[in-house]
């Protein structure tokens, strides 16, 4: 027995619409009644999600096409949360590919957009706001088209992918069409419209899921979630036969040395998706997505079945690490001051807890007990584990992120190499090409962007071949470069040789070299010394990192320093002197600024660089003893 069912999931570059897309989706096919309300992009449940706009965490949810069950699995858009996109795609048979009508595909697209046509999944081709500027001749929007068969062609797509259906859509006002024609009317409210021509693509277009012919229950775990009530979850798609509450079942898993380890479970609860709510159901049937508790120990990866003798489905296999971060317990003056300064034990348990749902990241001990080394694949998905954690009320610190190097045959090293696609005002193109070129980026394309007269600047899309090393600190300058006006993404290509030293930082730091507060006359005959990061007023301590020195070695300073008062009034009149300006430091800007002999401090209220030594007389100065 099975259901009329059909698993997609959504693909798209951050800020392309794909979220409020799912959200007409579901008022429209009636998942939601009328005096329902519904907040906007209901899909990005997490805080972080809705303050930044992009999707961090796979997500599930379902809607009802006349007798057809849809189950929409919601992707990340940013491959540093590729571990996402991997686990998902398991769980589909088909995808649509969400693009921007004038940005066309993005890094991001390209990205996910691979995974699913190498697992041979049925690609529905969705452009989206068809209502820009740029868009009004409708020649642009002929040529993201075009842009989006290249690259299906350049990824290796069959010829029944290639032979991709397209529809045309105004995702923020809630319609689409399959008729090239009749975009401008709709634009212009000539016509009115609805999804409707995307239910019914994905309906006649997705093909139904592939149940094995074996009799026995068997499921793949994709992801992870927590009930007060019930305990650990574990979610996928039932691939053959179907299971019941107080069913006795196996979870085949591995343990810590990676040996198979089989587990024997009675089946408490059972879900399925209903729009976004999780609905205890009897049982599940094979094709459809559902929840299983019962047993504490699932892990992502595991095969639940209702044989224990069966064999266990291949593991979930996801890129490896570029990079490195290391987590310690927080060691300051100030520890335990503004949250909860956490022991090395319940520090390596909040590290694993997240390993376990996120399958991108990589947990390591290091010599040093109270220091953990995190493998994962960016900046930002390390930004994201740190925000998550300082939100939580922990304090820790975290220090550089760093490269992983490989060997090959002969012994040499090999690092990896990004591709990082720009789009940016034309007018600086020139200084951020010479940024990317420093740090040892080749330029592989320019190409001008369509302009519309009289809207914005001319704008170009340039790509650089660049090392991973050279992509650390180079996004707030890319940034200021362009005046905020510039796109940044990039994603792994290869390994190659090691292409030899790419400066990092070049000024050294301004150091603290007391406990107090900091006082406005103190930070004034400070400012000529370099850029402060600290206000007037600010807890400090010794080895505790205020500002940038405009030389490369590091300077220790007293920022406490008060005026000497005495009776005898000055000959000349005061003047109402005031600091220049301050450099925030927020977290993202400190993991690009730090250098390997330096901490960030991270607390529920502040975030705080810092030398790893703080004692000024057991450290040097000298950056080329620092750093080497």
């Amino acid at each position: 027995m099975s259901l009329n069912i059909r698993n997609i999931c959504i693909i798209a570059h951050v800020d392309h619409g794909k979220t409020t897309l799912v959200d007409h989706l579901l008022r429209q096919s009636g998942t939601f009644k009328q005096h329902q309300s519904l907040d906007d992009r209901v899909m990005d449940s997490m805080d972080l999600e809705r303050e930044r706009g992009i999707t961090i965490m796979a997500k599930n949810t379902s809607i009802q096409v006349g007798d057809t069950k849809v189950n929409v699995v919601d992707t990340p858009g940013h491959a540093d949360f590729g571990g996402e996109v991997e686990r998902i795609m398991g769980m589909v048979d088909g995808a649509l590919l969400l693009v921007d009508a004038a940005e066309g595909p993005l890094p991001q697209t390209r990205f996910v957009l691979q995974k699913a046509l190498a697992k041979g999944h049925k690609i529905i081709l969705v452009v989206n706001k068809v209502d820009r500027p740029e868009c009004k001749d409708g020649l642009r929007i002929q040529e993201v088209v075009n842009a989006a068969f290249d690259l299906f062609l350049e990824l290796g797509a069959s010829d029944e992918q290639c032979d991709f259906p397209i529809v045309y859509t105004c995702a923020r006002q809630g319609w689409c069409t399959t008729n090239f024609d009749d975009i401008r009317p709709l634009i212009n409210k000539e016509k009115t419209g609805s999804l409707e021509p995307l239910f019914k693509l994905i309906v006649d277009t997705v093909p139904a899921p592939k149940i094995s012919d074996n009799p026995n229950f068997q499921i793949m775990i994709s992801n992870l979630s927590y009930s007060e009530y019930v305990g650990r979850l574990a979610i996928g798609r039932v691939l053959s036969g179907s299971v019941k509450k107080t069913q006795r079942i196996f979870r085949q898993g591995v343990d810590s040395n990676g040996n198979p380890k089989i587990e024997p479970f009675t089946t408490t609860q059972i879900y399925t998706y209903l729009g976004l709510k999780q609905v205890e159901v009897p049982e599940i049937l094979a094709g459809d997505i559902g929840v299983i508790a019962g047993c504490e120990n699932f892990e992502i990866g595991d095969t639940v079945s209702s044989v224990m003798d069966s064999p266990p489905l291949p593991r979930i296999v996801v890129e490896k690490p570029t990079l490195a971060m290391l987590f310690s317990v927080n060691t300051s003056p100030l520890s335990g001051q503004e949250g909860e300064a956490i022991q090395s034990r319940k520090l390596r348990e909040r590290l694993l807890k997240e390993v376990l749902h996120n399958v991108a990241l990589k947990f390591e001990e290091t010599e040093t007990s109270d220091q953990f080394r995190v493998l994962g694949r960016g900046e930002l998905q390390f930004a994201i584990l740190i925000e998550q954690m300082r939100r939580e009320g922990f304090e820790f610190m975290v220090g550089k992120p760093l490269v992983l190097f490989q060997r090959d045959e002969n012994g040499s090293r090999l690092e990896p190499m990004e591709r990082a696609v720009l789009d940016l005002p034309e007018e600086h193109a020139s200084d951020v090409t010479r940024i990317f070129q420093e740090r040892k980026g080749l330029l592989t394309k320019y190409e001008a962007m369509p302009h519309q007269e009289g809207i914005g600047k001319q704008r170009v899309r340039l790509e650089f071949d660049i090392p991973a090393r050279g992509l650390l600190g180079i996004r707030s300058r890319y940034l200021t470069a362009t005046r905020g006006d510039g796109l940044f993404s990039s994603y792994l290509i290869e390994y190659a040789p090691h292409k030899g030293d790419i400066p990092h930082r070049l000024n050294g730091a301004l150091v603290a070299d007391r406990i107090g507060e900091t006082v406005e006359y103190s930070l004034l005959t400070l400012e000529e010394r370099g850029v402060l990061f600290v206000k007037p007023g600010v807890k400090v301590y010794e080895g505790m990192i205020i500002g940038e020195n405009n030389k490369e070695n590091d300077m220790n300073v007293n920022p406490c320093k008060t005026k000497k008062l005495t009776n005898i009034r000055a000959a000349h009149a005061e003047l109402l002197v005031t600091l220049a300006g301050i450099r925030e430091m927020s977290l993202e800007r400190s993991l690009e600024w730090i250098d390997e002999d330096e901490w960030i401090e991270v607390t529920p209220e502040n975030v705080r660089i810092r030398k790893k030594v703080l004692n000024q007389n057991l450290r040097s100065v000298k950056r080329e003893d620092r750093i080497h």
